[in-house]
């Protein structure tokens, strides 16, 4: 049975600039079929807290240039489950956002904070675990995460070292966040079988994320606080353009999570995979008998083998002769790329941003 007092809110703010061509300012990864599923990775996002959080409970925080996007791809959202951020300033001020309005609403809130772009691959695991998160923290002042047990030393990962003991049933203490590590120090970590991948997804009450944001951010604490009247009234949107220009741009994971002495993870494996890269779309793709994972039924492959190529349905595209490569063609963009060069994706928009400007950007 689901729980009234249970919440989800999804991040869909971000431009996913990693996935250019495919994935621009003006429409995003979360918003496209990355993976050639005739769905949406927001509609995934959406359809996988179904079975057990209510409907009605399910919001999506997103900037206002994407509400429209997310009202066509989600006409079954409430509107007012849609919280419009006026400007992108990382993940802590989404969630003081959504937590303050929450509270509000329901001061029993207990909700899980996940991104609306990644790949879950076990929804039956990954609904039993995000269960466990949610009871744990339902009755305990504790900052709960999601951590993913490591398959490979990934350096574009962050990495979360949790105590040996059992705190309750696959919940335990956090030791340290680490960043983005070097290949040398994601070996170490691999090796010693104490860290977990930083997959993102965060389970608490509002009330104990709210109380973590006065002690840990109190300036930011207190621009939401005297704007609070304001929330779930039509004041809430003018509340919002007011505070957000004043909040600093950071991340929930070094604003609080690194701070904070009351932060527990439970290892995690559900087929995750936080889809950042076009790597990690071909690694999650059905390949043919060459290992091509080929995204669009108008393509012919000969003497290519382990590409990526995603293209037009209404474009024919022939690849010949090259290994190893990423091959993206929109309307107006081709991107071909080796596969090994993918993490200078970002190099290359910014180039183009600077011979360009923003036409393609």
């Amino acid at each position: 049975m689901q729980n009234k007092h249970h919440y989800v809110a999804i991040m869909a703010g971000g431009i996913g600039s990693r996935f250019w061509p495919m994935s621009r300012t003006a429409y995003p990864k979360q918003f496209l079929d990355v993976l050639n599923t005739g769905k949406t990775l927001i509609q995934w996002t959406y359809e996988r807290y179904l079975p057990f959080i209510p409907a009605e409970n399910i919001f999506i925080v997103t900037s206002s240039e994407y509400v429209d996007i997310v009202k066509k791809q989600l006409p079954q959202l409430p509107e007012q489950n849609i919280l419009a951020e006026p400007s992108k300033k990382n993940t802590a001020p989404c969630i003081a956002y959504i937590s303050f309005k929450l509270a509000q609403i329901d001061p029993k809130a207990t909700f899980i904070v996940a991104p609306s772009d990644h790949l879950i691959l076990e929804q039956e695991n990954f609904q039993k675990i995000v269960e466990k998160a949610l009871d744990f923290v339902s009755n305990i002042n504790a900052l709960a995460t999601l951590g993913i047990k490591p398959t490979n030393p990934n350096t574009g990962y962050g990495y979360i070292q949790y105590e040996g003991l059992e705190v309750s049933n696959g919940v335990y203490k956090v030791k340290t966040f680490t960043e983005k590590p070097t290949q040398e120090i994601a070996e170490s970590f691999l090796a010693s079988g104490d860290f977990l991948w930083n997959a993102g997804i965060f389970a608490w009450k509002a009330s104990v994320i709210l109380k973590a944001f006065e002690k840990y951010q109190p300036e930011m604490f207190e621009l939401f606080d005297q704007e609070k009247a304001n929330f779930n009234t039509e004041n809430e949107k003018q509340a919002i353009e007011k505070i957000y220009p004043q909040c600093t741009n950071i991340s929930i994971d070094i604003a609080i999570m690194e701070k904070a002495d009351n932060v527990y993870v439970l290892p995690s494996a559900f087929g995750w995979s936080d889809l950042g890269t076009w790597n990690s779309a071909y690694e999650n793709m059905e390949k043919d008998y060459f290992g091509n994972a080929v995204a669009s039924n108008n393509v012919i492959v000969i003497d290519a083998t382990k590409c990526m190529i995603n293209a037009p349905k209404d474009k024919l595209v022939v690849v010949q002769g090259i290994d190893d490569f990423i091959i993206v063609d929109t309307k107006d963009v081709l991107l071909i790329c080796s596969k090994e060069k993918e993490q200078s994706i970002k190099e290359y928009v910014a180039e183009v941003k600077r011979h360009k400007g923003d036409k393609y950007i």
